[in-house]
């Protein structure tokens, strides 16, 4: 009895454990994640995320954080917590960095705000 107590105990903290680092992760992200690409040209994309949500008044995830559906962007689905590598660097998706610029660049463009050339997101660490 007590080793089902201290198993279900260490499950919840592991549990709880894995749904608590993905938020942290974004709440201290300075720069979009480069891991996913084979090489890069330029610095990482400079992206205080939860700055850039805060000024932006973006509150629902999955405006970033779309889902999937037979293979098509699927923006009433929520993939918060899931690296965008895990699925753009499948054969047959749009590449990663494509994904990034289209949806960066994308909203800036639509919202008439925002960085929409490589100098401004793309600078050398200070």
């Amino acid at each position: 009895m007590k080793r089902s107590i201290l198993a279900s105990l260490l499950a919840g903290c592991a549990t709880a454990l894995l749904l608590v680092v993905p938020a942290l992760s974004q709440e201290d992200m300075t720069h979009v994640p480069t891991t996913g690409f084979k090489t890069t040209t330029r610095p990482a994309a400079r992206f205080a995320h939860d700055a850039h949500n805060e000024k932006a008044k973006l509150d629902n995830c999955s405006v970033c954080h779309h889902g999937e559906k037979d293979g098509k962007r699927d923006p009433s689905g929520d993939s918060t917590g899931t690296p965008c590598a895990d699925c753009h660097t499948k054969p047959g998706r749009t590449p990663l960095m494509r994904a990034f610029h289209k949806q960066c660049m994308g909203c800036h463009l639509e919202q008439k705000k925002g960085p929409v050339t490589c100098g401004d997101c793309h600078t050398p660490a200070k």
